[in-house]
C-alpha cells in the first residue's frame, strides 16, 4: 500500500512558521473586529474586513513569495533596492499625507506604505553586499552597509516617519552580527541609538521634565553651539584615527571611537531635531513620564496601560472590552491592539502572542543554523531583525516600557501594507526553508 508523501519541497517548509504567521494573523482580525464595536454594542467600522481582504490577498504573496529561489536571483536585489529608493523618492514628493507623515501612495481611499516593503529591499541588498565582501576588513564592511541602511532612513525620516526608520537598524545589527563583524562595531551601533535618543528629547527634557536650563547642556542641542561642537568632535575622531594609523596605540583606537560614536549621534540628533515635529519627539520622551502630557502624547500610554491592566489574568471577554470599545484608546486597531488582546483575553491571551513571536524568532534561529547559503542566512537574519523589533517595540508600547514610535504590530495590527510585508517576509523564510539544504 502507497503511503501519502508530501512533495519534497514541502516537506521541507517549516510549518511552525506558517501556522504561528496564520494564527497571530487570526487574533488580529478578531481583535480588529472587537475594536470596530462601541460601548452601546453597535459596530462603528468595517476595518477587519479590508483587513480580511490584505489577509486573503496575502496569502497568494506569501506562497508566491516561498516559490522564489532567492539565492538564484540575488543579483537582481540591487536593482530591487534602486527601486524602492525611487519609490522612496517620488513618496516624499507626491505622496499623499496620513497622520502627518507624507509616507502613502495610491488613488483615493486606496493605497500602500512604500516604506514597508523597501524593509525588505534594503535586507536583500544588504544580505547581497555582506555575501560578497568577506575579503573585506570590518571597518569597511560596517561603512557600506550603513550607507546601504542611510539612505532609505534619511528617505523616510523626511516625510517624517521616524518610527519606520528606526526598524532598519536592528536589521543592519542582526546582519552583521551573523556576517562575523567585530562586537566592538554592533555595540557602537547600539549605543549611537541610545545617545542619539538622549539627545533628540534633551530639549524637551529641560521644559518638561527638569523645569529648567542646565548651562553645561546647552551646547549639545542649541545651535550654533552645538555645531561648533560637532565640528570639535569630528576633528578629535581623525586626528585620533590617525594617530592610530601610524603609532598602533590602543588609546589611540578609542580615543578615535569614542569621538566617532559623539559626532556621529550628535549629527543624527541635529538632522532628526530638523525634520521631527515637537509631538513626535514628545512622543519618545512621554514613555519616561506619561504625566507630563497627560490629555496629549501621554494618553496613548496611561489609557493602552488602563486597558492592560484592567484585564487581569483571564480578560473581560471577547467583545467585553471597556476602553476599546469607549474609544479611549487612540489608535486601538494598529499601534495599540495588543491594548485591546489583554483587555479582552488577559495575561493569557497576552502570552499567547508573545509565544507565538518567540516560536517565529525561535524557528529562525533554527533555520540560522541549518541554511548553508550564506547569502540566504543574512536574509533571514534581517528578517529576524525585522520581526523582533516590531514585536518588541510595539508591545512595549503598549505596556509603557518603550517610547511610542507608532510601527505595526506585524500580522496583528490593522493595515494592508505592514501584513503584506509580513507575508511576503514569512514566504521567504519558507521559501529558504525548503531549499535549507542546498548550497
Amino acid at each position: 500500500m502507497n503511503r501519502f508523501r508530501l512533495p519534497k519541497f514541502l516537506s521541507y517548509i517549516d510549518f511552525g512558521i506558517l501556522f504561528s504567521a496564520l494564527a497571530l494573523v487570526t487574533i488580529g482580525i478578531l481583535s480588529i473586529f472587537s475594536s470596530g464595536v462601541d460601548a452601546e454594542g453597535n459596530r462603528v467600522s468595517t476595518e477587519y474586513m479590508k483587513q480580511l481582504i490584505w489577509a486573503v490577498s496575502g496569502l497568494f504573496l506569501m506562497m508566491f513569495a516561498s516559490s522564489i529561489d532567492l539565492g538564484r536571483y540575488k543579483d537582481y536585489s540591487v536593482l530591487i533596492y534602486l527601486l524602492f529608493m525611487l519609490i522612496l523618492i517620488y513618496t516624499r514628493i507626491g505622496g499623499k499625507v496620513v497622520n502627518g507623515a507624507r509616507s502613502w501612495i495610491g488613488i483615493g481611499d486606496y493605497g500602500i506604505q512604500p516604506s514597508e516593503f523597501a524593509k525588505l529591499a534594503t535586507i536583500l541588498f544588504l544580505a547581497r553586499y555582506l555575501d560578497g565582501s568577506e575579503e573585506e576588513s570590518d571597518i569597511k564592511r560596517l561603512m557600506i552597509s550603513g550607507l546601504i541602511i542611510v539612505v532609505p532612513v534619511a528617505l523616510i525620516l523626511l516625510q517624517p516617519d521616524f518610527g519606520t526608520s528606526l526598524v532598519f537598524f536592528p536589521i543592519l545589527i542582526f546582519m552583521i552580527y551573523i556576517a562575523g563583524l567585530d562586537t566592538k562595531y554592533i555595540v557602537f551601533i547600539l549605543l549611537t541609538i541610545v545617545f542619539t535618543f538622549l539627545l533628540l528629547i534633551l530639549p524637551l527634557s529641560e521644559k518638561y521634565l527638569l523645569k529648567r536650563s542646565i548651562p553645561a547642556l546647552f551646547m549639545l542641542h542649541r545651535q550654533p553651539y552645538n555645531i561648533y561642537l560637532l565640528v570639535v568632535l569630528i576633528a578629535l575622531a581623525a586626528l585620533s584615527a590617525w594617530g592610530w594609523n601610524r603609532y598602533r596605540k590602543r588609546y589611540y583606537f578609542w580615543l578615535s571611537y569614542s569621538g566617532l560614536l559623539a559626532s556621529v549621534s550628535l549629527l543624527l540628533s541635529i538632522a532628526a531635531q530638523k525634520v521631527l515635529k515637537e509631538y513626535q519627539i514628545m512622543r519618545l520622551m512621554v514613555f519616561l513620564d506619561p504625566g507630563i502630557d497627560p490629555r496629549g502624547s501621554g494618553w496613548n500610554i496611561l489609557q493602552a496601560v488602563t486597558a492592560i491592566g484592567s484585564g487581569g489574568v483571564t480578560g473581560k471577554g471577547y467583545l467585553q472590552g471597556t476602553q476599546s470599545h469607549a474609544k479611549y484608546i487612540p489608535q486601538q486597531s494598529t499601534d495599540f491592539i495588543f491594548s485591546i488582546i489583554a483587555e479582552e483575553w488577559g495575561f493569557l491571551g497576552g502570552l499567547v502572542v508573545f509565544a507565538l513571536f518567540c516560536f517565529i524568532l525561535f524557528r529562525c534561529v533554527k533555520l540560522l543554523s541549518t541554511v548553508k547559503d550564506r547569502y540566504l542566512s543574512f536574509v533571514v537574519a534581517g528578517i529576524m531583525g525585522m520581526f523582533f523589533f516590531h514585536f518588541l517595540i510595539n508591545a512595549g508600547m503598549a505596556m509603557g516600557i518603550m517610547p511610542i514610535t507608532g510601527i505595526p504590530l506585524y500580522f496583528l495590527s490593522y493595515g494592508g501594507s505592514s501584513l503584506w510585508a509580513a507575508m511576503i517576509a514569512v514566504g521567504i523564510l519558507l521559501g529558504i526553508s525548503a531549499r535549507r539544504y542546498r548550497m
